[in-house]
C-alpha cells in the first residue's frame, strides 16, 4: 500500500516553475458549473460505513477511554425545508494501514529536522512493516497525545485527532451557487471515511501582516503524518492528495478516477485522474512577476498584489512585501522552507484560457462536467519524478462552485481571501 508522505523541499520545488515565462493572457471568460444531468450522489455504498462497530487501536473515544469509532457511522436520507439531503455522520478516525516502502523510510529519514523529530534521532519502523493509524513510529508527538494513544504517529506540531463528531448535509441536487462563496478554514467537505476535507489554507500568513497567504500543503509539508493528514483542535483532515485515501477507494490510475469525497455545496470529489494515466489539469498557473507581465511587479519581487485573481487585466495592487523567492521562511513547526514562487496564495491565477481547452482542464472551482458525473471537482496532482505532488488548489478552488445551504458543514467565508488583506 503507497503513502503520500510530508512533502520534502526539494519534492515542492520538482513541481513548481520559477515564474520567470512569459504570461499570455486571453481575455478571462465566466465559466458556471453545468447542473448534472445525472444524481451526483450515488448510492449510500459509496462511503466507508463501519457496519460491525470496529474501533480504531490507537485514537480513544473521548467519553468511554475506548478506541474510537472508525469510518462513518450512518448514510441516511433527510428532507430539510423540502430539500432532499445525504445525511452523513462520522467521528472523523480513518483506518488507514499503511506498508512501509523504501520510499516511505526515505521520506521520513531524509527529514531536515529527524534528529529532534524522532525520539532516537530515526523512526521505529522498517521496510515491510504495516503501521495502523495512530500506531508509534518514533515521533516526537504534541503534549495532547498519550501513550499509544497517538503519541509517535504523528510529527511535532498537529494535535493528535479525536473523535470529533460532525454531521454532513450534503443536497442530493446541488445547484450552481453565488460565485463569491469563498471557501474558509475548517470542514469544507468529507471524504467518503468520513475524515474532513480542507481547503488550501493554513490561517497564517507572511509575518502575520495579511498579505502573503500560506498554502497549507507547502507551509505544513513536514507536519502531516504518513498519510498526507493531520488534525486541528482534534479534526482529522487532508488538504491535498492522500495515497491512502487512493488505495481505500481503489483508485488504480486506470481510468476516471473514482469518488473520494463531497464538498459542502453536495458536488462530488473525485480522485486526481481524468482518464486513464491522463491526470485532471488545475488551471491555477503562477504569476511572473516580471516588471514588463501583466501579472508582474514593478520591481520584480513581490512587492504588489493582483487586484482580481480571476481577472489579471485589472491589474496590481501595492502591499506590504513578501519574502525573496530564494529567501527563507520558518514554519509554525520550526522547519525552514524556500520562499519559491508557489509557495503563497497570492502567487497563483486562474487561467480562463486553460479552462476554455475543455478536457481535462479545470474551471475556477477547480472542476468541470462531464455526461456521465454532471459536475464535479477533482483533487489535483502534478508528476514530479515518480511522485504525484499536490498541485495548487488542491481539492476545491478558492470559492465554492454550489449554493451552500443553511445546514451545510461549511459557511461562506467571512474573512477575506483576496490579496492585500
Amino acid at each position: 500500500m503507497r503513502a503520500l508522505i510530508a512533502l520534502s523541499v526539494c519534492t515542492v520545488l520538482a513541481a513548481c516553475g520559477s515564474g520567470s515565462d512569459t504570461v499570455t493572457v486571453d481575455e478571462p471568460v465566466a465559466v458556471v458549473p453545468t447542473d448534472p444531468t445525472t444524481p451526483t450522489q450515488p448510492a449510500n455504498s459509496v462511503w466507508q460505513l463501519n457496519t460491525n462497530e470496529q474501533r480504531s487501536a490507537h485514537v480513544p473515544e473521548t467519553a468511554s477511554g475506548l478506541g474510537a469509532l472508525v469510518n462513518v457511522q450512518s448514510v441516511t436520507d433527510t428532507t430539510v425545508n423540502g430539500n432532499s439531503y445525504t445525511l452523513v455522520t462520522s467521528f472523523g478516525v480513518p483506518d488507514y494501514q499503511v506498508t512501509i516502502n523504501q520510499s516511505v523510510l526515505d521520506e521520513l529519514t531524509l527529514r531536515p529536522r529527524a534528529n529532534t523529530d524522532f525520539t532516537g534521532g530515526s523512526p521505529l519502523i522498517d521496510i515491510g512493516d504495516t503501521v495502523a493509524f495512530g500506531q508509534d513510529i518514533g515521533y516526537v508527538s504534541n503534549r495532547n497525545c498519550g501513550t499509544d494513544t497517538g503519541y509517535g504517529y504523528w510529527p511535532p506540531g498537529p494535535d493528535c485527532p479525536t473523535d470529533d463528531y460532525r454531521e454532513g448535509y450534503f443536497p442530493k441536487q446541488p445547484q450552481a451557487g453565488n460565485s463569491s462563496c469563498a471557501t474558509g478554514l475548517g470542514k469544507v467537505g468529507l471524504w467518503v471515511n468520513g475524515s474532513s476535507v480542507y481547503n488550501w489554507g493554513d490561517g497564517m500568513t507572511y509575518r502575520n501582516q495579511g498579505a502573503w497567504n500560506n498554502l497549507a500543503p507547502i507551509a505544513e509539508g513536514y507536519d502531516v503524518d504518513i498519510c498526507g493528514g493531520h488534525a486541528a483542535n482534534g479534526d482529522y483532515h487532508h488538504h491535498f492528495y492522500s495515497s491512502c485515501l487512493a488505495d481505500m477507494v481503489g483508485d488504480k490510475a486506470d481510468g476516471h478516477s473514482p469518488l473520494y469525497g463531497f464538498a459542502a455545496d453536495g458536488y462530488p470529489i473525485y480522485g486526481p485522474w481524468q482518464a486513464s494515466g491522463v491526470l485532471a489539469i488545475s488551471s491555477w498557473i503562477a504569476r511572473d512577476y516580471s516588471a514588463d507581465t501583466v501579472t508582474g511587479c514593478s520591481d520584480g519581487a513581490r512587492s504588489c498584489a493582483l487586484v482580481d485573481q480571476y481577472d489579471v487585466t485589472k491589474g496590481t495592487t501595492t502591499v506590504s512585501a513578501g519574502p525573496a523567492f530564494t529567501a527563507t521562511v520558518s514554519t509554525l513547526s520550526g522547519n525552514q522552507l524556500t520562499a519559491f514562487n508557489g509557495y503563497y496564495l497570492q502567487d497563483y491565477y486562474w487561467d480562463a484560457s486553460l479552462t476554455s481547452k475543455g478536457g481535462a482542464y479545470l474551471d475556477q472551482y477547480n472542476g468541470h462536467t462531464d455526461e456521465e458525473r454532471g459536475y464535479h471537482y477533482h483533487v489535483t496532482v502534478s508528476r514530479a519524478a515518480d511522485k504525484l505532488v499536490p498541485a495548487f488548489p488542491y481539492i476545491i478552488g478558492l470559492r465554492f462552485a454550489g449554493e451552500l445551504h443553511d445546514s451545510a458543514l461549511a459557511n461562506c467565508s467571512t474573512g477575506s481571501a483576496r490579496p492585500g488583506s
